[in-house]
């Protein structure tokens, strides 16, 4: 696929619901599934629980979605969308990587998490991860608010391959207003922000 040039400021955000599930779905199936077919699954469900299928897992998330169990910032171009920001309550995202680590240094779990961001092919490296955190922050504000905590890697200047990069960087985060918390795994670690509620 060819190189699109955007301006960030021209990209739009909506919501993923029943009405853009079209949408979603068409940037899923351009890019055979992501990650090998995981349709934005994986945080949603323990590891037992999943199907191990492409079908499967479309199913799953389609059904989320339509419940409003799943929930997203998309990133718009025109009326294509070019992105997300996958975000949630705890309860809606249990499967989070490192969890084990994780709950160990558990003080008070947050409002919401931030779990994977999914940048189509054609509009890498030109701030549309950015337009989609920002989206999301936008989206938890409009439901009241309250501490969203995310689980980026920890790169230390070294070049990661972007199927890798599905948390993206801690340095991203810290550009976004994130405070460093502490460390989980080998290169991962649990940074957080209190969003207020809009209005």
């Amino acid at each position: 696929m060819a190189k699109v040039t955007v301006v960030a400021g021209e990209l739009g955000v909506r919501a993923l619901g029943a009405e853009t599930w079209d949408a979603f779905a068409d940037l899923v199936e351009r890019h055979n599934g992501v990650w090998g077919g995981c349709w934005c699954t994986w945080f949603h469900t323990m590891h037992a629980e999943k199907t191990h299928t492409v079908e499967g897992n479309r199913a799953l998330k389609e059904q989320l979605v339509k419940e409003g169990r799943a929930h997203a910032a998309l990133v718009f171009d025109g009326d294509v969308a070019v992105g997300w920001c996958q975000y949630g309550v705890p309860a809606e995202l249990p499967n989070i990587k490192h969890r084990k680590d994780y709950e160990a240094g558990v003080v008070e779990p947050p409002d919401y998490r931030l779990t994977c961001f999914f940048i189509d092919t054609r509009y890498r490296r030109q701030g549309v991860a950015e337009v989609a955190l920002r989206g999301a922050l936008e989206l938890i504000a409009r439901a009241g608010g309250g501490v969203v905590e995310a689980y980026p890697q920890v790169t230390d200047g070294r070049k990661i391959t972007a199927s890798f990069l599905y948390s993206v960087t801690r340095n991203f985060f810290e550009e976004a207003g994130f405070t460093y918390l502490r460390p989980i795994g080998k290169n991962h670690c649990v940074m957080s922000k209190t969003v207020a509620p809009a209005g």
